[in-house]
């Protein structure tokens, strides 16, 4: 089984969809990561060896922040966002969306469950 970056692998996978698995590392960084490695992206992640294994894991410490660090940077910049009082820092504060999307419809997953209207609890009450 291999752990990298403090994720345990998961050993069915091929290399190049395992990777993905860490937290800051996607398709094309999973492919760039194992071309440098010299590994295969075919490969399932249960078949590399020890020496693929710790190559990989030198590339990706080489490279740049990945977990718990990229996590916490992210949350930091949020935060700073939100201290200076900016739209973007004012839009995270108020859970909605921050890029521009429209907020009259959609953005359910950024603003949660609909909320019940007023006249739905008009309804309820009238029928007790």
């Amino acid at each position: 089984m291999a752990r990298i970056a403090g994720i345990d692998l998961p050993p069915s996978k091929r290399a190049e969809i395992g990777l993905t698995y860490i937290y800051g590392i996607g398709r094309a960084r999973s492919l760039a990561i194992l071309m440098r490695a010299g590994v295969s992206p075919d490969k399932k992640v249960k078949d590399l060896t020890e020496e693929e294994v710790t190559r990989i894991r030198q590339i990706i410490e080489e490279e740049g922040t990945i977990e718990g660090d990229l996590r916490k940077e992210i949350a930091l910049s949020v935060r700073r966002l939100i201290e200076i009082g900016s739209y973007r820092g004012l839009r995270h504060r108020r859970n909605l969306p921050v890029r521009g999307q429209r907020t009259h419809t959609n953005a359910r997953t950024r603003k949660g469950p609909r909320k019940g209207t007023i006249a739905n609890k008009k309804r309820a009450t009238a029928k007790t």
